[in-house]
């Protein structure tokens, strides 16, 4: 029997530009070899759905939804969480999802924004589509009809979102505030063309984790190389790049919370 193929590791959710893409690879390496782990480190780039990665078996270390990772019979392996750095995140693994506007668009509240056109990445995203979903269910009771005279799917992610306020084909839509962040902090031309007008409340980051098997031995040192980020000169450029303090670990019954949300009724983005 050859040897066995090595797992690989992955950070395509929050490689927002290709110098983040870039950052978190020189990030992603430096934990596998303080981790005495060969992995492959690989592109996953964007149209590429990241369902199919994540449908993977042999990802070692790969960041992946919350909802996703949350609504599996057997879930992946939970290694650790991200804790993004600034101020907002108050120091701990959670993001938020930013409603925006276009930047010179005249609405000033999320309430302004009814009776025109919605966006979203996809339906069954927590930050893309279901967190801004749960967040219209308000609203729309308390206006007893439709809030959208449209609804815009399939936008894939954040530079999607992005590009359909800019071209004027919706007037909001989701962003998730990490990606936001790193867009603001790494492409500010291009984040300063929309604007936040509402934000939802705080949710479980999308973590780290491994449908792969590991060992003991293989966990324990990821966990112990991840922990060790926080602290590590070498990677102070790479920490500033990412906006990121650290990895911490975190419960998995912390991510139950996101698959409560979709056992409630809410109306499809067709529907609001």
């Amino acid at each position: 029997m050859g040897p066995a193929t090595p797992l690989v590791a992955n950070a395509r959710i929050y490689s927002a530009t290709p110098e983040v893409r870039d950052a978190w690879k020189v990030l992603l390496r430096w934990v596998l070899a303080r981790a005495d782990l060969a992995w492959d480190v690989i592109d996953y780039d964007a149209p590429a759905p990241l369902s199919v990665l994540w449908a993977r078996d042999d990802l070692g270390l790969a960041m992946m939804c919350g909802l996703p990772y949350a609504q599996r019979g057997t879930r992946p392996i939970l290694v650790a969480a991200p804790v993004p750095s600034p101020s907002r995140y108050s120091g701990a693994p959670v993001y938020f999802t930013d409603i925006v506007v276009r930047a010179d668009a005249p609405f000033k509240t999320l309430e302004d924004t009814f009776g025109g056109t919605v966006g979203y990445t996809v339906a069954d995203s927590m930050s893309g589509g279901v967190a801004f979903a749960n967040h219209l269910v308000p609203y729309r009771a308390r206006e007893g009809t439709r809030l959208y005279t449209k609804a815009v799917g399939n936008l894939i992610h954040a530079r999607g979102v992005i590009e359909v306020l800019v071209d004027g084909r919706i007037d909001v839509g989701p962003l998730d505030s990490y990606y936001h962040d790193l867009l603001r902090h790494n492409a500010p031309l291009l984040a300063a063309q929309v604007r936040v007008v509402a934000s939802t409340g705080p949710m479980p980051i999308p973590p780290l984790v491994a449908t792969a098997a590991l060992d003991p031995g293989e966990l324990k040192r990821l966990r112990e190389a991840l922990a060790d980020v926080a602290a590590a000169a070498e990677l102070h450029p790479v920490r500033e790049r990412l906006l990121l303090a650290g990895f911490v670990s975190v419960d998995p019954a912390a991510y139950d919370v996101l698959a409560a949300t979709t056992r409630r009724p809410v109306p499809s983005f067709e529907e609001f």
